[in-house]
């Protein structure tokens, strides 16, 4: 049964990236982005917080900008994808949107933490993107 999804999925990631190779630069371009966003914000001190919270903003908007591609490219293929691999589809999107509003949730505490919680805020933040990060890039090599 796993195998099938994972078949369907590749047959899915390899359709897509034929459909939607135009985003292959964006993409490319976005995920350096992300990539060096995390080393970034666990970098800044207090003092530096604005722009912390500013690249940690930036951050979210890319990582949302791959969910939407992730989004279009599987409703792009949706009428060709069996029930297993709708349902697949679907709970990885879904579990990659928990995992964005938890990072979120973070991000609203590192805009309104406290000198003394900073560190541990700014922790738990590069943290929780870090792990969004890596669950997105694993969804988007099985969706490309």
């Amino acid at each position: 049964m796993k195998l099938r999804i994972l078949a369907s999925i590749l047959a899915l990631a390899i359709a897509s990236q034929l459909s939607l190779a135009d985003d292959r630069t964006t993409g490319k371009a976005v995920g350096r982005k992300v990539e060096d966003a995390g080393k970034a914000i666990g970098s800044y001190t207090i003092a530096e917080r604005d722009q912390a919270i500013k690249v940690a903003q930036n951050a979210l908007k890319d990582m949302d900008a791959r969910l939407n591609r992730m989004d279009k490219k599987i409703g792009a293929e949706w009428d060709k994808m069996d029930a297993s691999a709708r349902k697949n589809a679907r709970a990885t999107m879904d579990a990659l949107r928990k995992q964005r509003k938890e990072t979120a949730d973070w991000l609203a505490k590192l805009e309104k933490s406290s000198a003394e919680a900073w560190d541990e805020v700014k922790g738990g933040f590069v943290k929780s993107y870090e792990s969004l990060k890596d669950s997105v890039a694993k969804a988007g090599k099985s969706l490309s």
